[in-house]
């Protein structure tokens, strides 16, 4: 999130969740354990006022559970304060996550009086039989339907999506993609599945029944992902599990947890428009490559792993990497070929 639009989270963990997702413990992935009542609407906010930077959006979000399935009176009282920030000008705007199964009409005519400018889905897949393995309780057209209410009814519309669930493969992850991007959100934010201790999903992979999405299997697949949703002119919020002290102390006992996911991604990523770049290029010449600026450590991967992996398929002599301002985000241009033999 930018200076320009800063967030004030409030975790719901576990709140109105009619169903135990083989992947979730929202207590171990929000850090929080204990719900939020109006009390903690106020503390959050009024702590975060010494921090925000001026002149930005401020927004209250309700994170963690499934805001709109809980009780009407309980979902009244959370918003009630917050509306009460939203009204003074404390706050800018209210926004809060949710299940797709989980929004109607009435719903909405709820958040749309108490001040709510953006909802997000928890889509996860947009594959049928990957819901059902995954215990989420929708369907896709749940899905579907509920981002259509969303966006008539004036509302921002954000959609979460997970890779590597059970019964996926990288084949369904892109489809889900397509049918995301079909829908015209706002945002996505994009979650390669990680196994989070105390989970189902911990439980069958420890018993051989799923097998693991690793770090290296969400960078290839979100490798395609990321230019499909930003050619659509789809911003990304975030790529992979927000790191707490939690998850890096040993909850996340295995999957696609990494916390500078994206930045392997973008690696990933400027390391296939180099290598289309390549093609042709003399043996043993010497490669300037120029990038935008920022991103020369992208391009040379962690650990030099693009650079050498570059060399070594196109039998380059050495690879150099500059910045230019005028590039942007992952372009990349060669600056000078330099010929083996050249003086």
């Amino acid at each position: 999130m930018s200076a320009r639009e800063s967030i004030i989270p409030v975790f719901v963990p576990h709140l109105g969740c009619p169903h135990n997702c083989v992947f979730c413990n929202q207590n171990r992935i929000s850090g929080e354990t204990e719900p939020a009542t109006p009390e903690t609407v106020i503390r959050e906010t009024e702590n975060a006022a010494a921090f925000l930077p001026k002149g930005g959006k401020r927004q209250l979000a309700f994170y963690g559970g499934s805001f709109t399935a809980i009780p009407a009176d309980e979902q009244e009282a959370l918003l009630g304060t917050a509306k009460t920030f939203l009204d003074c000008g404390e706050i800018d705007a209210i926004r809060l996550s949710t299940r797709p199964d989980a929004i109607d009409a009435t719903v909405l005519e709820r958040l749309k009086r108490f001040g709510v400018e953006t909802v997000e889905l928890g889509a996860q897949s947009m594959d049928d039989g990957v819901l059902r393995r995954s215990g989420r309780g929708h369907s896709a057209a749940d899905v579907e339907n509920a981002s259509r209410l969303i966006k008539a009814a004036g509302f921002r519309l954000i959609l979460q999506m997970m890779t590597g669930l059970p019964g996926d493969t990288p084949e369904k992850d892109i489809e889900t993609a397509r049918r995301i991007i079909a829908l015209e959100p706002d945002g996505v934010r994009v979650y390669p599945t990680v196994i989070v201790r105390d989970t189902a999903l911990y439980d069958m992979w420890k018993a051989g029944r799923y097998a693991e999405h690793t770090v290296g299997d969400a960078v290839e697949v979100c490798a395609r992902l990321v230019p499909m949703f930003e050619n659509a002119g789809i911003p990304i919020i975030r790529l992979g599990l927000n790191p707490t002290d939690d998850l890096s102390g040993g909850a996340a006992a295995g999957g696609a947890y990494h916390p500078a996911l994206g930045e392997l991604v973008r690696s990933r990523i400027m390391l296939g428009r180099a290598r289309e770049l390549l093609c042709g290029v003399q043996p043993g010449s010497t490669v300037t490559l120029s990038v935008a600026a920022g991103r020369a450590s992208q391009m040379a991967g962690q650990h030099r792993c693009n650079t050498q992996a570059l060399c070594a398929e196109f039998a380059i002599k050495r690879l150099k990497i500059t910045e230019n301002v005028e590039l942007s985000g992952e372009e990349i241009r060669i600056l000078d070929i330099e010929m083996p033999g050249k003086m």
